[in-house]
């Protein structure tokens, strides 16, 4: 038996629990960026142990956290993100759509057609473009939020 209250709350076969207040969208958006995140995070690090079979362990521990670092802030952030304004939030879940995916076409457009030359340039590159382009989109969402707020008030 499903029974909604004003007051958020839910109650599932007598299991009491807060509703949600994420608009529908949102929550299907951010269900997608979750998805998108994890097989991103699992599909780079597939294919960056393809890329580097005979590699020294060290180095491949450096490179274990550098290309994972992108996945692990985006993780961190959505875990934080659910008290920030709404126009953050989206942002956030693109971010997370799209670091995901992109990811994932960039390193396997690597392993189908390999460098010879800097073999290891998209593995360096990739992560830090990443996390730079996520922090310009969430300040600017956050800049945009507080604006709104302010012209709201007046």
């Amino acid at each position: 038996m499903l029974e909604l209250y004003q007051h958020s709350i839910v109650e599932i076969n007598g299991c009491v629990m807060r509703n949600n207040r994420e608009p529908q969208p949102l929550r299907r958006l951010r269900l997608a960026g979750l998805i998108a995140i994890l097989a991103g995070a699992a599909g780079s690090l597939g294919l960056l142990f393809h890329a580097s079979h005979s590699r020294p362990p060290l180095l491949m521990m450096i490179f274990v956290i550098w290309v994972a670092a992108p996945f692990v802030g985006l993780l961190l952030a959505d875990a934080r993100s659910s008290r920030g304004p709404i126009l953050v939030q989206a942002t956030l879940y693109s971010m997370m759509l799209i670091v995901g995916i992109g990811s994932l076409i960039i390193y396997g457009q690597d392993a189908i057609w390999p460098r010879r030359e800097q073999a290891a340039f998209v593995y360096v590159i990739v992560p830090p473009v990443s996390c730079l382009s996520i922090a310009a989109a969430l300040a600017i969402a956050a800049f945009a939020s507080i604006r709104r707020r302010r012209s709201d008030r007046a």
